[in-house]
């Protein structure tokens, strides 16, 4: 890629550092159950085409148990992923292209990171080894390409979020994406801006989740729970924050369960005063009947709880090639938004064809592709959320950023304050209200200055020593 403009920039070395954290509760997803994760935040040093130096800064939980479902041990995946980070700091140090960070990261995309991941799938094949699944590579990156993005808007001294249109990029948005080929969408001439909110939100209401493993009545209580002053029992949660969005995990292979857990949960949500609920299945449905007899079965049970649900997320196998399920049965009843199957717009634009209505958005599938894939889903008509990943400390401010400038249904996702509120102590004393929930809100005005708006420098956090580095 040759850029064009000489606020173009290039990695030219970077650090990773790794954050152990233990949740104060189990979270459960899908059939395992999380009580610990690593965040890997990076350091990434660019330099402009003029000759200007800056860095950036990124973080992103490696949520095991997300982005490499599996019977492996938790401790052998881990250990792949933060061994991947550590060939990404060399990867991202010799990476030589220049331009915005868009065309950057898509271009570190489709090669060095698709290069790094085959070659490490054939040795473990070799090997007779499970191969790790493109979502944690995506994941791993993550970290590296937000870093970029920040960097970008350091080192010309304003919001990266103001950079994603002409007057910086060099390449429009039909260099990267292809419309449906029963739509009239153009992306000629269109940049992410054309996309994104000019004048985004300041707050945004707070999806509350409800864990498969977590307390709802007094009955559920084992005697086991924290005593930490943070609030167990769901009704605690709902008073204490003022909550009025709650997203339920499900099991997806237990309906009478599955049932039983959306009435207990929505019958409190009517009696506490929320408003919206939605379920997350968590990928472990494999017939869309099973959602629909659920939620016609609420029509007519519970209708009250049937339309508080705003949508319906990801019932079915993240593959979204291999599982070419028609969902429009479900899509009918509610919004039927694709998770951990939308990589990328390739595969939203192949869920839409199947029947998927909504997309949800995250950071940590990168911020280049997170834009991309919004873009496209904007264009097209679909609906969307911004969905979290547990996101503590600085991997919070960009999560909420890309909510507040997408527009989505209804707010944003945030639980790190449910499962680890004292990572967060040193960013939350600088952003009070992005880290914890008042009037079910999560309040973005702290976030200021250039870049992605951390704040950095006020941040009074001792990071242990980066246990790799890299220049180029």
């Amino acid at each position: 890629m040759s850029g064009l403009k000489n606020t173009d920039i290039k990695a030219r070395g970077c650090a990773l550092y790794l954050l152990p954290i233990k949740t104060r509760m189990p979270l459960k997803f899908g059939p395992e159950i999380t009580t610990e994760v690593t965040c890997a935040r990076v350091k990434l040093d660019v330099v402009t085409r003029d000759g200007r130096s800056a860095t950036g800064w990124g973080e992103t939980p490696l949520s095991v148990q997300w982005v490499w479902p599996s019977a492996l041990s938790y401790a052998l995946r881990h250990d792949v992923l933060i061994e991947f980070c550590k060939s990404l700091v060399q990867a991202w140090s010799k990476f030589t292209e220049m331009g915005h960070p868009m065309e950057v990261g898509h271009d570190f995309q489709n090669g060095p990171l698709i290069s790094l991941w085959q070659d490490l799938n054939q040795a473990r094949a070799s090997a007779g080894e499970e191969p790790m699944p493109w979502l944690a590579a995506l994941v791993c990156c993550s970290a590296f390409d937000l870093a970029l993005h920040d960097a970008y808007g350091m080192a010309h001294g304003v919001k990266t979020y103001s950079t994603y249109n002409e007057e910086w990029m060099n390449r429009d948005l039909s260099a990267y994406l292809q419309p449906a080929e029963d739509s009239s969408v153009s992306f000629k001439g269109k940049y992410p801006a054309d996309y994104l909110l000019q004048h985004p939100p300041k707050s945004l209401p707070a999806w509350h989740l409800v864990g498969g493993k977590d307390p709802v009545t007094p009955e559920e209580l084992t005697g086991t729970e924290p005593n930490d002053g943070y609030p167990v029992l769901l009704a605690d949660w709902i008073k204490t924050d003022g909550l009025k969005c709650l997203k339920i995990k499900l099991r997806g292979d237990d309906p009478a369960w599955d049932y039983d857990r959306l009435v207990t949960v929505g019958n409190l949500a009517i009696e506490l005063g929320c408003d919206w609920l939605t379920t997350d299945f968590n990928c472990t449905v494999h017939d869309p009947a099973y959602v629909c007899e659920i939620l016609d079965r609420l029509v007519i049970e519970h209708p009250r709880i049937s339309g508080m649900i705003l949508y319906v997320e990801q019932p079915f196998p993240y593959e979204l090639e291999e599982h070419r399920l028609d969902v429009r049965s479900v899509s009918a009843r509610k919004p039927l938004f694709m998770d951990e199957s939308a990589h990328d717009w390739h595969l939203i634009r192949l869920g839409r064809s199947l029947g998927w209505t909504g997309v949800a958005l995250k950071t940590c599938k990168t911020q280049t592709g997170a834009l991309l894939s919004q873009a496209w889903a904007k264009a097209h008509g679909m609906t969307l959320m911004v969905q979290d990943l547990t996101n503590p400390m600085l991997a919070q401010i960009p999560h909420c950023l890309l909510a507040a400038y997408s527009g989505t249904i209804m707010g944003v996702e945030t639980n790190g304050m449910q499962f680890y509120p004292d990572a967060s102590r040193p960013e939350a004393l600088i952003h009070k209200g992005l880290y914890r929930r008042r009037s079910g809100q999560v309040n973005l005005e702290t976030i200021q200055g250039p870049g992605f708006g951390y704040r950095l420098e006020e941040i009074e956090r001792e990071l242990p020593s980066a246990v790799c580095t890299s220049s180029d």
